[in-house]
């Protein structure tokens, strides 16, 4: 339209004029985005307890959702240790050591605006252990009970008390209470209520299909949007009941890149701002082009998890002392990671208050682990064919191919042929709880998923407790060890903190004396990102606070 009347022209001119200096304020405060490159194939599973290991308790897990308790994440230079998350105080009873009070945080709301309470609590045990609970659902038992294998029940006492039962006296359940995450029971009611289906089971499953698309926890952080296997958007939660931990950031895009090489290229093309695990030999490029990395030491360790299962190979104790002493990890450090690891000599190292006193010294003496072979039977002319299953990427998994391929070749000079079976890393994560007597283990006798060592649980006695087994937790190679599962006891039955410290280095030293694992690695969780990013706080743990994190 032409515009003839000069006056008309003016006020047209000051109107615009003025809507634009009416948008000068949405424009300096433009919304602030964070892009991270995940190692994940997938995005973890979104409907409150994820998959992929403890990357998807990173990433889906503590963002969109609280547990009872939680990790302190706040300092680099302090180990993480558990503080009060939506309960604010426990007590196990004097008289029975099996139940446990818990006191509820009072004011807390989920992401729909729907009170947390006991009921909530109740609610979500049962969802992985109460099977004929309406909102049971198997899928998330495996990667939640194993966590907690000795939680029997949940009871309410008043709105803001729970009382938690568990099978046996055990001191490590408030630890162990990390892993279970509180989802929304109304909003998951709401899409029961709505779902079809030919049986409560059937709309039980369609419900939680439509709670992972449209979650709802307590979390720092709410689901914005949702495209499986390739971004999951997060926007903070501005009414979050720890006003500290209130996101800096307004929303956070998480992306799935397995590749290191393709994860780095994104980095420094712009494509994300944040990677997690970058490309070791392409550390020099991005500290020349301004790129922040940051590293620290975590409570992880990089091994391989040998099954004991009639026929194993790793069933001579020489044979696993033999490959613990074949691998030259400061060359593995030095060269293949540049320097982004920290060689493990067991679970814990020198000065844990859980390391105890192994006699059995893990360190890089070939001639001595040559011998150990030969006197089992083996040499340059008989060499022993033992087969790994490990993945391409994944949680924790640092570089897993070329580190395999190392040992490969380290291993082959102790007169190992090492066979490596590659799968997915969630795939394989799985597998893990199914065990070496599985056929999903295709014939392995060793598995490869790293391990948090972040409490007594996850650290040693998901892995050497009889009872830990598949189908319960974490003892992939069925290890059956009298005195393993006596100090194991003696631990979890220990409720002074001093004597039960006692106890968990009796047992990381009778696991090392064992050889109970090929111990090769710590990591240092690394990550690089934009210089734009500011905040970060690297903890001495697998997790980190997002809700720190700023973007300048």
């Amino acid at each position: 339209m032409l515009i003839k009347n000069n006056k008309t022209r003016a006020a047209l001119i000051a109107l615009l004029a003025l809507g634009s200096a009416a948008a000068w304020p949405r424009m300096a405060a433009a919304e602030t985005v964070l892009r991270i490159g995940m190692t994940a194939a997938d995005i973890p599973r979104t409907l409150g307890q994820p998959d992929q290991g403890f990357e998807g308790n990173r990433f889906t897990g503590l963002t969109m959702y609280d547990a009872l308790t939680g990790w302190d994440l706040s300092s680099a230079d302090k180990p993480s240790v558990v503080i009060p998350g939506l309960a604010t105080e426990w007590k196990v009873d004097d008289a029975d050591k099996t139940k446990w009070i818990f006191k509820l945080r009072p004011g807390v709301t989920f992401h729909d605006g729907t009170p947390f309470n006991a009921d909530a609590v109740v609610w979500n045990v049962e969802k992985v252990l109460k099977q004929d609970a309406p909102q049971f659902d198997a899928s998330q038992v495996g990667v939640t009970a194993s966590r907690m294998p000795t939680l029997a029940s949940a009871k309410k006492i008043d709105d803001m008390t729970v009382e938690l039962t568990t099978k046996e006296p055990d001191s490590f359940l408030p630890i162990n209470l990390t892993n279970l995450f509180m989802a929304s029971p109304s909003k998951w009611q709401h899409f029961y209520d709505k779902a079809e289906g030919a049986d409560a089971k059937a709309k039980s499953q369609a419900a939680w299909t439509a709670f992972a698309k449209d979650a709802a926890g307590t979390g720092p952080w709410k689901m914005a949007s949702f495209t499986p296997r390739e971004r999951l958007e997060l926007v903070k939660n501005a009414n979050y009941w720890d006003k500290a931990r209130v996101p800096k950031v307004d929303k956070m895009v998480l992306l799935p890149m397995p590749e290191a090489n393709a994860r780095t290229a994104a980095l420094l093309s712009g494509q994300v701002d944040w990677v997690e695990a970058p490309a070791p030999d392409a550390l020099p490029e991005l500290k020349q082009r301004g790129f922040k990395l940051y590293a620290n030491e975590q409570p992880h360790v990089w091994p391989w998890q040998f099954s004991r299962i009639e026929g194993s190979p790793w069933n001579d104790i020489r044979v696993r002392k033999a490959a613990n002493l074949c691998v030259d990890r400061e060359g593995l450090k030095d060269g293949l990671l540049a320097g982004l690891m920290v060689p493990a000599t067991g679970t814990f190292e020198p000065g844990h208050p859980w390391r105890g006193k192994p006699t059995f010294e893990i360190k890089y003496d070939k001639a001595a682990a040559q011998k150990l072979m030969q006197e089992a039977g083996f040499g340059p002319s008989k060499k022993l064919t033992v087969k790994i299953q490990t993945s391409a990427s994944g949680s924790g998994q640092m570089q897993p191919l070329p580190m395999n391929e190392y040992l490969q070749q380290a291993l082959a000079e102790c007169y190992f042929d090492v066979k490596l079976d590659v799968i997915e890393w969630n795939t394989l994560f799985t597998n893990w709880r199914r065990g070496a007597k599985d056929p999903s283990a295709n014939g392995s006798n060793a598995t490869n998923v790293t391990y948090a060592a972040m409490d007594p649980f996850f650290a040693l006695v998901r892995f050497l407790q009889s009872g830990m087994a598949p189908p319960v937790s974490n003892n992939w190679g069925f290890i059956n060890e009298p005195k393993f599962d006596e100090l194991v006891k003696k631990a979890r039955q220990t409720f002074d903190p001093a004597a039960r410290d006692a106890a968990l280095a009796e047992l990381h030293a009778a696991s090392v004396d064992d050889a109970a694992f090929l111990y090769v690695a710590h990591d240092v969780g690394p990550r690089a990102m934009s210089p734009k990013v500011t905040g970060v706080v690297q903890p001495k743990s697998w997790f980190i606070d997002f809700s720190l994190v700023s973007m300048n």
